[in-house]
Parts: structure tokens; C-alpha cells; sequence
């Protein structure tokens, strides 16, 4: 079943466009749910990040995500692209529960992480695993946690005193 999944160019672009999808349906969730993950940033950790940036920055990175898979396609490293970007997911849905887990409370985001990225990554890493080198699958997670630690110190860089938001 695994080597047909390989073969069915269908099968995997098909797969490949629930990563953005789920992306949009995250992003939803995060600026509006809870108050928006820019008040939840500015009120637990000083982080200034205006509603305006936010969208700005979650729309650069469904651009780029967006990109990633059309040249996964083009280039034929389709399997690799899904692994990266299960790894990226991945990733994020741990960030969204940790930072739930230790403020005792819900973070704006952790249900569309939770709920979807969560089992996307997880399966997507699980199929892509057996039919990829183990050059490519680490290089794949290396790439997804560099991304997320990216994120971070994007973010953590807006606190307060730091650099400033002007949006």
C-alpha cells in the first residue's frame, strides 16, 4: 500500500494540500479565538505583535509553505516536502500544548494544532518514513524544528523593549 502511495502523483498532492488547508483553519482559529494569539502573546510574554502584523506573518509563511510544496512537486522531492512540513506541524502543535499545559490554560491556536496538526504530522511522518532515505527523512526534521525554533525567535523578539511592532 505504501509503495502505490509513492507512485499515485494524485495520492500525494492530495495529501500535500491538506497542509495549507489545515494552515488557514489554524490561522482562523488564532486570531480570533481567545482573544486572538496577539493579545495572548502581549498579556503571558510581553510580546508585541499587532493583529495586522500577525495576519501579515501567518500570510508570509502559508506563501512560503505554499511554495515549498510546488517546488517539492516540481523538483520530484514531493515526500520529502510532506516530512518537512510534518515536522513544521508537528512542532507547532507541541509549542501550542506545552505553552497551554504550563499557563493551566488555552492558547489560541491549540485546537486546530491539537485536532489536525497533530494526526496530519504524525501519519503524514509515519507513511513518508519507510519510502524515504534516512538522509532526507533527518534532514526533513532538522528543517521543521529549525523552522519552529525560527518562529520563536521571531516572536520572542517583539518583547516589549525589544523590537518594536509599528503595524
Amino acid at each position: 500500500m505504501l509503495e502505490s502511495f509513492s507512485n499515485d502523483s494524485f495520492a500525494i498532492v492530495a495529501w500535500l494540500a491538506l497542509f495549507p488547508v489545515t494552515y488557514l483553519a489554524h490561522i482562523t482559529e488564532e486570531y480570533w479565538a481567545g482573544g486572538g494569539y496577539s493579545k495572548y502573546l502581549l498579556t503571558n510574554y510581553s510580546v508585541e505583535l499587532s493583529p495586522q502584523r500577525f495576519l501579515l506573518l501567518q500570510g508570509f509563511g502559508l506563501f512560503l509553505m505554499a511554495l515549498g510544496i510546488v517546488l517539492g512537486i516540481l523538483l520530484r522531492f514531493p515526500l520529502t516536502m510532506m516530512a518537512m512540513l510534518s515536522s513544521i506541524v508537528l512542532g507547532n502543535a507541541m509549542v501550542h500544548s506545552v505553552r497551554s499545559i504550563n499557563g493551566r490554560g488555552y492558547t489560541p491556536g491549540l485546537f486546530t494544532a491539537v485536532l489536525l496538526w497533530l494526526p496530519l504530522g504524525a501519519i503524514s511522518l509515519l507513511v513518508v518514513w519507510p519510502l524515504t532515505s534516512a538522509g532526507k527523512f533527518a534532514l526533513a526534521l532538522g528543517v521543521g524544528v529549525a523552522t519552529n525554533c525560527v518562529v520563536e525567535v521571531i516572536t520572542m523578539r517583539s518583547r516589549k523593549g525589544g523590537m518594536k511592532d509599528e503595524g
